[in-house]
């Protein structure tokens, strides 16, 4: 008898696990870094600094005070000057006394030419000894007024007495008093332009040497302590100063 075949089991299906596809979860965007901003700072304003504003011409009081004299006597009196003894009330009402010496003021003339050079000129310059100072000075030429003197006047006629020179232009230049504290002399400076040559015929007592000297020589003799008179030094470096920049 024939065998009977075993009948063959249908193989089962295998299960396939199918993971169910989880949806990804999208990660919450991150919001792109910026890059770091600048922290603006509030820009603090410098507070501007004041200009400088030019030196203000002294201001004088509405009414200025005035000296009360209670009397003055003439102790020495001679051909150039006085002295006096005062007795008075300074403004402010403070008593004093005084020893002054009276004088009808001088002149001081910067003569130049500066026909070869305006930037440096040559100036008109003496050599005197003074007894006052034991020794010779190197000065500008001046000389006191004659009482009622016009200052101008008084100048063209020193100059001319003691150098000979005259000059063709003319200007005021400076006032100013050397020694206030015991002394009433006003010194007024004068500028004198296109020298022109003459005689000089100075007073009896006068022993003048003078000649021209560039303005950058006088200078340079300031520098070294050659010259110690004080209305030279006042009118020269003055000059030399208000005339800088146009002597660059």
């Amino acid at each position: 008898m024939p065998k009977k075949k075993k009948a063959v089991k249908a193989a089962a299906p295998k299960k396939v696990k199918v993971k169910a596809a989880k949806p990804k979860a999208k990660r919450a965007a991150k919001p792109k870094a910026n890059k770091v901003a600048k922290v603006l700072k509030p820009k603090v304003k410098k507070a501007a600094k004041p200009k400088a504003k030019k030196a203000l011409k002294a201001l004088k009081p509405a009414v200025e005070e005035r000296e009360q004299m209670i009397s003055s006597e003439t102790l020495f009196e001679g051909p150039l000057f006085r002295v006096v003894h005062d007795k008075l009330l300074e403004p402010g009402g403070r008593p004093s006394e005084r020893d002054i010496i009276r004088h009808h003021g001088s002149v001081v003339i910067l003569a130049m030419d500066n026909t070869k050079s305006k930037r440096d000129p040559w100036i008109v310059m003496e050599r005197q000894y003074r007894h006052a100072a034991g020794q010779y000075l190197w000065e500008l030429p001046a000389g006191k007024l004659e009482p009622g003197e016009d200052a101008m006047a008084g100048a063209q006629r020193e100059l001319a007495e003691e150098t000979g020179y005259g000059a063709k232009k003319w200007k005021p230049f400076l006032v100013y008093y050397a020694s206030p504290g015991f002394l009433g002399e006003s010194m007024q400076v004068f500028i004198a332009e296109g020298l022109v040559a003459g005689d000089a015929h100075p007073e009896d007592d006068e022993q003048i040497d003078f000649r021209l000297v560039k303005l950058s020589e006088i200078l340079k003799m300031i520098d070294k302590g050659a010259i110690l008179d004080g209305k030279t030094l006042c009118s020269v470096l003055l000059y030399a100063r208000k005339t800088a920049g146009k002597r660059k």
